[in-house]
């Protein structure tokens, strides 16, 4: 797998950037915290992740849903384990 150039790591902060408050403010506190210790793999998770839209985003967010299809994957419900976490 190749390993992601800094310029694809910024474009995650940039498509983290949401409609809805609430998802703006945990994904920033998200990355905030982790964006130096994401994988590669983590990034390509998380930029599938942000095309959800945002309700939906947010129900995943707040544990009122659960990611499904294409988004029930191992390493993006890690992710959403530890944005739920704060």
């Amino acid at each position: 797998m190749a390993t992601l150039t800094e310029l694809e790591r910024a474009r995650l902060r940039w498509r983290a950037r949401r409609g809805l408050l609430e998802n703006d403010l945990i994904i920033t506190k998200f990355l905030d915290r982790y964006e130096q210790e994401l994988t590669d793999e983590d990034v390509s998770s998380l930029t599938q992740l942000f095309e959800l839209d945002d309700n939906s985003l947010l129900d995943i967010l707040l544990d009122r849903a659960n990611p499904e299809g294409i988004y029930d994957t191992p390493n993006i419900k890690r992710l959403i384990d530890l944005m739920r976490q704060g």
